[in-house]
């Protein structure tokens, strides 16, 4: 019974809250909050842009009534205080992708078309982050003291992948009992795949063909949607080809522009390489020098075949399912091009074997290979009493079915000992063709996903409150602390 009284609220509170959370939502998306660390200082250590989406969510949090803090632009929070210091939080990140190229709207001024609110960080991770502030402004309109301090995190960096904002924020505040992400699906993801990164780089081409190699964007973490490529040749002479397009670039040169499926580097089931399909086009059409046909069928073994089987690392293991292997990028640099590789390994593989492959491969067309892992593969145990509290939690919130699962994303869920990702996304949506993913182009989300999410935390965060939290961090350790 109690539970159905928390969600009528809930109900009564977002009907009444919708029109200013889409606002806000719409201010934050209008900060254009990309990491230059280029551009960084002492006071923007993420870059003034980064630093900027900090504000608009410590700004935002004060706006809506709560203690808040912008710690030197590495960091920020808002707390709505408990019965005990104890900490349970929430976390998201202020900082975006670039747009890149694609978009059929201005990506910092956000849409609402149709049920949807599309514009760069609406699903990753603005959106989300509005929504975990109101659920806090839920129980802090309810006047009961909770018996945690619940905390709300504003992250700066995460896009990068170094996370250096979480590292400064554990060795100044320490880790909170539990805490969750709104940076995945649901129902509850407790784990993530390690994740390695390399730069797969050319032999320099004597009298070669291919002028210029690139992408549209520069997110290593994505599969490219879109790639260009300038050759000697004649634009007439050229066979047509899906999804590629032909101009003549003057003095016996031609751009091609091929357009795929952009997404995630994490999932790229249904994505379309579009640096794949200049690849596989040139050798088709035997359109490159004898040197560059080597280089180029390298590069198709690691792209066609996103589980690394075309480099021979492809595994899995029970908890994570297989490997993942994307190139993102594509530039010229000097004379020779750098391909980036993003991929993300269970635990049966190392990354000194997968370096080991990627340099075979690169020693076979006379190029060169550099890489490192990022992230060890993180792990909660599956059946504990926490990770079955989020799950029934989604389920109880939204009469919707979903297990537990694993995945290739890399969240701040992994920089804490104990943590899950949850949502905001739902694997029972269907989305049209012209809303983009994570990362991609006309990056959108369902208001009614939002709002189903919002829902899902309030009850969540009830239920977590009645759990003996202090008793959970000493007697249900993270997988990775219990094998250590």
């Amino acid at each position: 019974m109690a539970d159905e009284e928390l969600l009528r609220a809930a109900d009564e509170f977002i009907a009444s809250n919708w029109e200013d959370i889409v606002s806000d939502i719409a201010k934050m998306i209008a900060v254009p909050s990309v990491v230059d660390f280029d551009a960084a200082t002492p006071e923007h250590p993420s870059g003034p842009a980064a630093h900027e989406g900090l504000k608009a969510a410590v700004a935002l949090a004060e706006r809506l009534g709560f203690e808040s803090v912008d710690d030197a632009g590495e960091i920020g929070f808002a707390d709505l205080p408990g019965t005990s210091d104890t900490l349970l939080a929430m976390i998201c990140h202020a900082d975006v992708v670039a747009p890149g190229i694609g978009w059929t709207l201005d990506p910092w001024t956000m849409l609402r078309k149709d049920g949807f609110l599309l514009g760069r960080g609406v699903i990753d991770d603005k959106g989300p982050l509005v929504i975990a502030l109101y659920a806090m402004k839920f129980f802090q309109e309810r006047d009961a003291r909770l018996p945690y301090t619940l905390r709300m995190i504003f992250g700066t960096n995460e896009e990068t992948g170094c996370m250096r904002d979480v590292a400064y924020y554990q060795e100044k505040y320490g880790s909170p009992a539990f805490l969750f992400t709104p940076d995945n699906t649901f129902p509850v993801c407790y784990g993530e795949k390690g994740g390695y990164r390399g730069i797969l780089r050319s032999p320099g081409f004597e009298n070669g063909t291919i002028v210029d190699f690139t992408t549209g964007g520069s997110a290593t973490n994505a599969v490219p949607g879109l790639a260009k490529l300038t050759l000697k040749a004649h634009a007439d002479a050229l066979p047509p080809a899906e999804g590629i397009a032909f101009e003549a670039a003057g003095d016996g040169l031609v751009t091609l522009t091929a357009t795929g499926v952009a997404g995630h580097a994490a999932m790229p089931e249904g994505t379309v390489s579009a640096i794949g399909m200049l690849v596989a086009y040139l050798l088709e059409h035997n359109l490159t020098t004898a040197a560059e046909s080597t280089w180029l069928r390298g590069l198709d073994a690691v792209i066609g075949h996103t589980d690394g089987s075309g480099v021979g690392i492809a595994c899995s293991d029970e908890d994570f399912g297989p490997l993942t292997c994307v190139a993102g990028t594509i530039h010229r640099v000097d004379d020779r091009f750098n391909v980036t590789l993003d991929l993300r390994y269970p635990t049966t593989i190392t990354p000194d074997e997968m370096g080991a492959a990627f340099a075979a491969l690169a020693e076979e067309f006379g190029g060169s290979f550099s890489g490192k892992s990022v992230m060890e593969p993180f792990l909660m145990d599956k059946n504990s009493d926490i990770i079955r509290v989020f799950a029934e939690a989604y389920h109880d919130a939204t009469g919707l079915d979903g297990d537990p699962f694993t995945s290739g994303g890399a969240t701040y869920a992994r920089e804490f000992p104990r943590a899950v990702s949850f949502g905001v996304e739902d694997p029972h949506d269907s989305y049209p063709a012209w809303v983009g993913g994570m990362h991609a182009a006309d990056e959108g989300v369902s208001e009614e996903t939002l709002k189903r999410a919002l829902r899902t935390y309030i009850l969540t965060i009830s239920r977590l409150m009645e759990l003996d939290l202090d008793r959970f961090a000493g007697e249900h350790p993270s997988a990775a602390e219990a094998a250590e």
